[in-house]
């Protein structure tokens, strides 16, 4: 396997971190602690590698991040309490949700009573409408995280045809936002596609693949057009490994540069998670318009 076409995401996300540190250093000189909050609702013992590794990667930029735990029974209105409460707290510098909820809960409409200056993960109206107008705010991280890497690899992407799988509002919603403002010509797959048998075609024809649908190799390597950009935003566990939704050692193969799993995406995602935080700080102390 030749590595030179593999995207890791350690030096992009060194970048952001470069960033992420002049600013705390500036916002810690003026008094400012940053401090980020996940709320969760009942325990899932699958997020609890991914949230003690969030924390440990706060820890190392210098974020106090925290964790409230609500029991799995909380009812809608406790959930919304909650969220309002650290709204209204000026030492609370960004707010996150734990996905999923319980199905008792509007994990939505939860998402959406986060105050606008401190949804760092870019999930509620006004930051998605910010978006969709091109006028981004605080974007999803897993999105932009897959169109740094893209842009990371210095080829011309106007005109490019982009295949996003996957309709996610954290992932394949904005990501074709994203592209179709970089000038690609974007095309989104999703199951409709696959039950019509035409979710091959579209991706042969792909300069840009971005995989995001949940299902451990499901993107044929063979289906890669030879030189495309592969990114591969899945996170499957398959007998306690760790795989993506693109079939890496077949597709490492032709495409032109291919994101691992893991070592890709994600990496490059929590470091924008501290970014959004910093900007969000920034966006909190200006006057009100």
């Amino acid at each position: 396997m030749s590595s030179n076409n593999v995207l890791y995401g350690k030096e992009p996300a060194n970048a952001i971190l470069q960033y992420v540190s002049d600013n705390l250093q500036r916002l810690k000189t003026a008094g400012v602690n940053p401090r980020l909050v996940t709320i969760q609702v009942g325990e899932d013992p699958a997020s609890k590698t991914y949230l003690a590794s969030q924390m440990r990667s706060a820890e190392k930029v210098g974020i106090k991040s925290e964790l409230i735990n609500l029991p799995e029974s909380a009812a809608q209105g406790e959930v919304i309490k909650t969220i309002e409460g650290m709204n209204h707290d000026p030492a609370v510098h960004g707010i996150m949700l734990h996905m999923p909820v319980p199905k008792h809960l509007d994990g939505r409409a939860l998402q959406w009573a986060i105050d606008r200056k401190k949804d760092v993960e870019g999930v509620t109206p006004y930051n998605l409408g910010r978006l969709f107008l091109g006028r981004p705010g605080l974007a999803p991280c897993t999105a932009l995280s897959a169109v740094q890497l893209i842009k990371t690899t210095g080829v011309k992407l106007r005109g490019l045809e982009a295949v996003v799988i996957g309709r996610s509002d954290i992932v394949g919603k904005p990501v074709s936002l994203m592209l179709t403002a970089l000038d690609c010509t974007v095309t989104v797959c999703h199951s409709g596609t696959s039950e019509r048998g035409v979710l091959k075609d579209h991706i042969q024809r792909a300069d840009i693949v971005v995989a995001s649908l949940g299902k451990p190799n499901f993107v044929r390597g063979e289906w890669i057009k030879p030189g495309a950009i592969v990114i591969d935003v899945g996170i499957n566990y398959v007998d306690g490994k760790l795989v993506g939704d693109v079939e890496f050692e077949e597709a490492v193969k032709r495409a032109g540069f291919i994101t691992p799993v893991p070592g890709g995406v994600g990496t490059v995602t929590v470091a924008y998670l501290w970014k959004n935080l910093v900007d969000a700080i920034k966006w909190q102390m200006e006057p009100e318009e």
